[in-house]
């Protein structure tokens, strides 16, 4: 037999049998204190001395002291039990490691696949107030697009798709495959959340705040709320991912 202790350093175990109770599904903490430990190949996080694995066992081992250190505050940040939901640093490790990092081309493709109907290309037709809200704060973005990257996406009237150029997709490609696989990890949860490789990039290259990222995705949603009002559980979906969206920046910041 194994002890808590074997369980809880493999992290596909950070979840136990359901039961009775709002803690029921989460494992008790065993451990005293987490810490991160610079190794020859980057820096392991370690509980009570011992390594810590990620859910396909492989050596939670990431590439910067700063990301050590904030895994290793979310671990000692835990009360009584651990509660995966609250880690969010530490699972986008996990996810650079175990998802990313042995299908890196297939990554790559997709979250490049997003730059063929990216979100600010795609206008509304009317009212005025919202076209004109529209060009005012996405403009900017793909111009900054362009002048960085040397990838001037084409706009479209309404919800029909609309072809973008061979040669700027090719583009975004490249840009997309230059960074790491813990890049990535984070790149394409900011891209998924967002809907936009265009905003997704605007973030990791420090171009946007989370928030404004985050803001511009869902400008729509604002306009509209503007006019009829927040429909609550709308509003409180939104908010999540807006505190994902500020989780996944700050852990490209610790990159």
């Amino acid at each position: 037999m194994t002890d808590d202790k074997d369980k809880i350093l493999n992290a596909d175990r950070f979840v136990s049998h359901p039961g009775d109770g709002a803690k029921a599904n989460l494992r008790k903490r065993f451990y005293k204190e987490a810490a991160s430990r610079a190794v020859d190949d980057g820096f392991v996080i370690e509980l009570d001395g011992r390594p810590i694995k990620t859910p396909a066992r492989a050596a939670l081992c990431v590439p910067t002291a700063a990301l050590g250190e904030a895994i290793a505050k979310e671990w000692n940040a835990q009360d009584t039990h651990i509660d995966p939901d609250t880690m969010l640093v530490t699972k986008l490790a996990n996810t650079a490691l175990d998802r990313v990092g042995p299908r890196l081309d297939e990554i790559v493709d997709e979250i490049a696949a997003f730059g063929a109907s990216d979100l600010l290309c795609y206008r509304a037709e009317d009212p005025e107030s919202l076209v004109a809200r529209q060009a005012e704060q996405w403009d900017p973005v793909l111009d900054w697009l362009d002048s960085t990257h040397n990838a001037r996406l084409e706009l479209a009237a309404g919800v029909i798709f609309k072809d973008q150029p061979a040669d700027v997709l090719a583009r975004l490609h490249e840009v997309v495959a230059a960074r790491s696989a813990f890049e990535l990890a984070g790149l394409h949860q900011a891209v998924s959340l967002c809907g936009s490789l265009v905003l997704g990039l605007a973030l990791i290259e420090a171009h946007l705040s989370a928030d404004q990222a985050h803001d511009l995705a869902h400008l729509d949603e604002a306009w509209q709320a503007e006019r009829w009002g927040w429909d609550e559980e709308a509003q409180a979906r939104l908010e999540e991912r807006r505190k994902m969206l500020n989780a996944t920046a700050r852990y490209l910041e610790l990159l």
